[in-house]
């Protein structure tokens, strides 16, 4: 027997066993929370998901088509995920960081009919055009049919686009990943067993829910009836209190998140909420081996090192710690763990060794990424020879475990974001002072990486370091600026004058033993 796999599988699983449980907890001071309220029942989450079906169906909003949602962290982008993927259209979650033209370029790139804003972004975004705009609160008319409404029912296709996630790569403009419905599933699954989520977890929400789908716990956390407990700004006092508060046991985090936790734990009162209980599962790029062991030793939580991009759903490999290694100190067991770690259930990985891309991680499986949407040669290069090709260096010790050594592609991992180097580039290379610039990550204690730009001036001009850094502020996302300028006379180039970044970075990464943090 073939059954198709699609995302609202999970719902439907936590309406009919969990439906009378608490499924999300949204953020208390959240603008406009669904429903009037602060909880919702997984009963209340299948039933408003289906009013959004049932209201796409009304617009005309057929299978197939998009529905951009601009939004921190909240139960109605939870729903979303379920009453747009999961009734056969594909979401697009932007980043709400991005600057309206970064977000009307996404918007128009996938051809999203619906765009759903966040309450607090709706005068920033007044601008975006799209055919049917929504400002959730405002217009929930416009988002949600009438109680009791039934969808028209959609015919489950695994191989449907579920998701399009856009994420800076080695192009100026954001590529659209395409992510299956079978993707999802995959990912979930395998999230869900190297974990060991049960119905006994309560998930705190401290990932943004539109970066890789929220890492795709969403689905697995409701597939098991998980209480999800949303926080929409991330503060690490706030992250105890909530761990406190609600009993949570599990979250994912970029490494900035678990420094602002280590930060607040030095001033907490009393016992740290969460010891022996809370799993912290960090990716992006592993965080120092002292703050790994400060997790375990301060915080009394485990630490899981995971390792994947967007493109895969996201979940390549998985580091957690091992019965053989319960003998080991703090300190030798976290060198341990800041490793990628060992392939997921049902990933195959290789080290390529042609001359071209020799040392760069290759990975094959059911979660990597259906295509590029709309970039059919973007495509083709990443999936060249029936491998996704990662952009990472990297090598496989005799264990099997993958160690990241270096970033082959351009981007740069600043606090769990991906920043594309020459998007930084070509806002830099605007500014009329700039002769040549190159845009690398150096190693931030606070942010795993962050961004310094190397510059040549103009002849005769004259410009500072903040200027170049306010100009780079104000033609693009606030992360995506520079936060050092150094001024040079020249930068190292090849014979065919192309830059040559891993000798532009040397100097930044001595004394450690790769190039990525």
């Amino acid at each position: 027997m073939f059954v198709p796999f699609s995302v609202t599988d999970f719902l439907d699983r936590a309406v009919g066993v969990y439906g009378d449980r608490v499924g999300v907890v949204d953020e208390p001071l959240q603008p406009a929370s669904p429903l009037g309220g602060g909880e919702l029942t997984y009963a209340e989450i299948g039933r408003l998901a289906a009013r959004q079906a049932a209201r796409l169906d009304e617009l005309g909003i057929g299978f197939g088509d998009r529905v951009a949602f601009v939004s921190h962290n909240s139960a109605r982008l939870l729903t979303a995920f379920f009453g747009v993927a999961g009734h056969g259209r594909v979401l697009v979650p932007v980043n709400f960081r991005l600057r309206p033209d970064e977000v009307e370029y996404i918007v128009q790139h996938s051809g999203a009919r619906m765009l759903v804003i966040d309450p607090e972004l709706a005068d920033e975004l007044a601008e975006v055009k799209a055919e049917f705009k929504v400002i959730i609160g405002e217009d929930d008319a416009e988002l949600y049919a009438p109680e009791g409404a039934v969808p028209v029912p959609w015919e489950h296709d695994e191989s449907a686009t579920a998701c399009i996630n856009y994420t800076s790569g080695t192009t100026a403009r954001p590529k659209g990943v395409q992510i299956t419905h079978r993707n999802i599933w995959t990912n979930a699954v395998t999230f869900a067993m190297h974990t060991t989520l049960s119905d006994r977890d309560v998930y705190l929400h401290t990932l943004p829910m539109f970066h890789a789908n929220g890492w795709g716990m969403p689905f697995a956390t409701t597939g098991l009836g998980i209480k999800q407990v949303v926080i929409r700004k991330i503060d690490g006092a706030e992250i105890l209190r909530r761990v406190r508060d609600h009993g949570v046991t599990i979250m994912c985090a970029a490494p900035a998140v678990a420094a602002s936790i280590l930060e607040a734990a030095r001033d907490w009162e009393g016992e740290i909420p969460g010891r022996d209980k809370v799993r912290i599962i960090m990716a992006g790029a592993p965080p120092p081996t002292k703050t790994v062991a400060r997790v375990e030793e301060e915080l009394g939580w485990e630490f899981i090192q995971i390792y994947g991009l967007t493109e895969t759903s996201p979940l390549l490999t998985i580091n957690r710690g091992r019965q053989e290694w319960d003998h080991l100190s703090a300190l030798d067991r976290a060198a341990l763990l800041t490793r990628a770690g060992a392939p997921a259930l049902g990933v195959t990985l290789r080290i390529d060794d042609s001359e071209d891309n020799a040392g760069e991680v290759l990975a094959r499986s059911n979660v990597v990424l259906e295509g590029y949407w709309e970039q059919p040669e973007e495509t083709a290069r990443a999936l060249d020879g029936g491998w996704f090709h990662t952009g990472d260096g990297g090598v496989i010790g005799d264990d099997g475990y993958l160690t990241i050594s270096d970033r082959k592609k351009d981007v740069i991992i600043t606090g769990g974001e991906n920043v594309s180097s020459i998007e930084v580039e070509d806002v830099l290379f605007s500014h009329p002072a700039v002769a040549e610039v190159a845009v690398i990550g150096v190693p931030s204690e606070k942010w795993g990486e962050t961004i310094k730009a190397l510059v040549v001036l103009a002849e005769g001009a004259e410009v500072t370091e903040a200027e170049l850094i306010a100009w780079c502020k104000q033609k693009a996302a606030g992360y995506k600026a520079p936060t050092s300028v150094e001024f040079r006379t020249e930068l190292a180039r090849t014979a065919t004058g192309k830059l040559q970044k891993f000798k532009l970075r040397a100097p930044y990464w001595e004394g450690f033993d790769r190039q990525v943090n």
